[in-house]
């Protein structure tokens, strides 16, 4: 952790977070883990939520549960105690549900307790929950939606009941956020036709809440998973009614529905990577296991929006150019298209999408040359 966001986690640790503005509330959320923020605000969350439940409806549409388990994975705290902490009732979680499904022991089941379909249908019923999704949404074949269909339900109905009576929703991961891997070009790309809740890839028109006619805010935490802080500080914000929905979201969101405070439209994961010394002097390994700038391996980060660099990943030790793999943009929207090919160098696209040569300052002797990737590349062969 930087000392600059030190000295801010002190000065926060002094201040009542009830009584913090929107905007020091959401630097907070910035600068501090999940595990500092719950840890340091205790007694004022408690205090905040008094007897007050929260339900959360968690859905699961196309995808492969990887955001799930990196919120399962979360390790200080875990899900269970950030549960408990912000007084949430997990009452729907496909994954985590014991429910057995329509039929048990040859018997049609007729209760919640046992069928999840009624058990959803009862919290819709309810009402005064969070929605969230995971996972994308097939709007095909020919609008039907049954490419997914899970208890002779397609997935599409699914989140149009999930979503009316919802008080939020929020799309965790680059599936439900813009489509994600599923999108991906292909020859029956049009026949499936998979979309996110609010956007289909960076097109806001065509996300599946149009389609199905749903005007609902939506807040998407991308990511190929999403960090576990994205998804529980997110959602601790909204329950603690930091974030106002949906009166907040215009200054809080940028144009494709991610949170500034993780996903700076200023800043890339490039700015903060551990490897970026290397990036500055031109050094740039061609072959996976060395220990210098992965730009020529295909690294994304100079245009890839998260805060991964400041934050890391397992525990907060490590993240993806740290362990040696190329930052891939998987909180982008039109991932994984615009990445492709993955571990190829791209050419055509500047640092951060400006003038590759006016991007970074390399010092060179005791000059500083404005330069980008091709200046340093020169740099580097003596051109």
């Amino acid at each position: 952790m930087s000392t600059g966001i030190k000295n801010l986690v002190r000065t926060l640790d002094s201040v009542d977070f009830l009584k913090m503005d929107r905007r020091t509330f959401m630097k907070a959320l910035g600068a501090m883990g999940a595990a500092t923020f719950l840890g340091t605000y205790k007694t004022e969350i408690v205090s905040a939520l008094e007897f007050a439940e929260t339900k959360l409806l968690w859905i699961h549409g196309s995808e492969c549960t990887g955001c799930s388990e990196s919120v399962l994975n979360a390790g200080n705290p875990d899900l269970v105690q950030a549960l408990q902490k912000l007084n949430v009732n997990l009452a729907y979680h496909e994954t985590l549900c014991a429910q057995q499904g329509i039929w048990n022991d040859g018997e049609l089941v007729n209760t919640s307790e046992l069928n999840s379909e009624i058990l959803q249908e009862d919290i819709y019923k309810e009402g005064n929950y969070i929605l969230v999704v995971e996972g994308s949404i097939p709007n095909g074949p020919d609008g039907s939606g049954r490419y997914l269909v899970i208890g002779n339900k397609p997935f599409k109905q699914t989140l149009g009941e999930a979503a009316k009576n919802a008080t939020a929703v929020i799309a965790v991961g680059a599936c439900a956020a813009y489509g994600g891997i599923t999108s991906a070009d292909s020859d029956i790309a049009k026949d499936t036709d998979y979309r996110g809740v609010a956007f289909a890839k960076d097109d806001s028109s065509k996300g599946m809440l149009q389609e199905l006619g749903i005007d609902k805010p939506v807040i998407n935490i991308p990511g190929c998973p999403a960090h576990p802080d994205w998804v529980l500080l997110t959602l601790g914000a909204v329950i603690l009614g930091k974030i106002k929905i949906p009166d907040d979201l215009d200054s809080l969101l940028d144009d494709y529905g991610r949170p500034k405070v993780f996903f700076p439209p200023d800043h890339t994961v490039h700015e903060n990577c551990p490897r970026r010394g290397y990036y500055d002097r031109g050094e740039f390994d061609e072959q996976v296991g060395g220990e210098k700038c992965l730009w020529k391996l295909g690294c994304k980060a100079p245009y890839s929006h998260a805060d991964c660099g400041i934050r890391r990943w397992n525990g907060s030790v490590s993240m993806c150019t740290q362990a040696g793999g190329p930052c891939i943009a998987c909180v982008e929207p039109g991932f994984p298209d615009t990445s492709r090919p993955l571990y190829v160098e791209r050419e055509d696209i500047g640092v951060a999408g400006t003038n590759i040569d006016t991007v970074a300052k390399v010092a060179v002797g005791a000059a500083a040359v404005a330069a980008g990737v091709h200046a340093v590349r020169r740099m580097g062969k003596g051109e």
